[in-house]
């Protein structure tokens, strides 16, 4: 197919899927940049940079990533602490119908905000919940019709006003926050002391003065920030919505889910990663919530650097190329029942069963970086909050599977009870 003049190829099926997102040489590793991220990012960042500047910032972010406690304890705790300050504020609600969005967003994103600037936010910060807000927003401006036909005519839309131009100041008021918070931590910055992301990456700067040779510079950082922020918020709040609604839509997994709880974990202690390995029903259930809420339905798209023979087609250079994760996640020959919620899908003999045809954080190079952050967060929240509570729809409404479209699919918006479970 064809969008706004550059050809568009879908590719399906888990072989083709992996041969793409896996290919070690660099035909398959660009970001195509769509006029509207070349207005509000340029080429810089992590999510949308290719080329040495992609492979200079991705060094670099999984390295301070394991520094400030990927896969330590010291992370695991802060989510423990995070997910216990969460069912705090849903205690508030004294088992009247809520809308857990922002709840789950602000608990979500303290973890990625305590990564990269150093602190937690609290829930009533005004400032917080703006950002919180703005990320929202952008997430479903991007997507909008309007906004895809700027893609199409840049030159003439912007010169005209529509939700194009809420989504650019949005963009521009998020970066000038992140351009805040680096400057405060100039302020009182020590080479010898890292508290947080910005420090490792002024750091990095100062060892790399020449901008010619490095992308280590102002922009990189307010970008990568602002990439490690939308995305490390964004995705596991949307995925732990998509769970909430599912318990409440079948309240036998819940009541399963509940009954391993009580089990292995009790009401005594709180929820970590060492007891994932013998809670294979609740993995079973988190897994399926990622296969049907598919919430990058798509994947991030690539570009062919080059131009490229790819399963019996040539593929010109510039050729965007999009990975077919739905079909993939939806295949009648891999799934039992695909287009139902079924944790089953993901147990054999009772035990967990990891899933070939199963690519929620894509695979090779460009893998999604948070995927160990957000597996952990995943368990933990989803955990913690099942421990605490029972999950049910207002008696007067009807709560529906309908998708928010945006960068993510994300439920429209809904309110449920959460019982105290005693």
């Amino acid at each position: 197919m064809d969008f706004a003049g550059i050809p568009v190829v879908l590719v399906t099926g888990l072989p083709l899927i992996r041969e793409v997102l896996t290919h070690t040489g660099q035909n398959f590793m660009n970001r195509p940049v769509s006029p509207i991220r070349e207005r509000a990012f340029g080429k810089n960042g992590l999510i949308m940079s290719s080329g040495q500047i992609w492979k200079e910032q991705r060094r670099f972010t999984l390295t301070t990533l394991k520094n400030f406690g990927l896969g330590k304890k010291s992370l695991e705790e802060r989510i423990q602490e995070e997910a216990h300050h969460l069912a705090e504020v849903i205690a508030e609600e004294n088992g009247q119908p809520f809308n857990p969005h922002f709840k789950i967003n602000n608990a979500v994103s303290n973890i990625i905000c305590s990564i990269i600037f150093g602190e937690r936010f609290d829930y009533e910060d005004g400032q917080f919940q703006e950002l919180l807000s703005l990320l929202d927003e952008v997430a479903h401006l991007e997507a909008s019709p309007v906004c895809q036909i700027y893609t199409i005519f840049p030159g003439t839309m912007k010169f005209l006003p529509g939700p194009h131009q809420t989504l650019f100041r949005d963009w521009d008021k998020l970066k000038a926050f992140v351009s805040h918070m680096i400057e405060s931590h100039r302020r009182d910055w020590n080479p010898d002391v890292m508290r947080d992301f910005i420090d490792a990456y002024l750091k990095e700067m100062a060892q790399h003065p020449d901008k010619t040779t490095s992308s280590f510079d102002e922009e990189n950082l307010i970008c990568s920030t602002l990439d490690l922020f939308f995305a490390g918020t964004e995705t596991t709040s949307t995925t732990l919505r998509w769970g909430l609604l599912y318990m409440v839509l079948y309240p036998e997994v819940q009541e399963k889910v509940h009954a391993e709880i009580d089990r292995v974990i009790g009401q005594g202690q709180q929820p970590s990663l060492a007891n994932r390995e013998s809670m294979p029903y609740t993995n079973a259930v988190i897994h399926e919530v990622l296969r049907m809420g598919n919430i990058i339905p798509l994947n991030a798209p690539r570009e062919m650097a080059v131009d490229t023979s790819f399963g019996g087609y040539h593929l010109p250079k510039g050729t965007i190329v999009l990975t077919n994760l739905t079909a993939l996640h939806r295949d009648p020959t891999e799934w039992a029942s695909p287009d139902t919620f079924n944790p089953e899908h993901f147990l054999e003999n009772g035990q967990f069963k990891k899933r070939e045809s199963f690519l929620p954080f894509s695979v090779g190079k460009r893998v999604c970086l948070g995927e160990q952050l957000a597996r952990s967060e995943l368990f933990i929240f989803f955990t913690s909050l099942l421990q605490k509570f029972t999950f049910k729809p207002p008696k007067d409404k009807k709560l529906s599977l309908k998708v928010r479209m945006g960068i993510t699919l994300s439920p429209q918006s809904f309110c449920i009870h959460a019982i105290p479970r005693i």
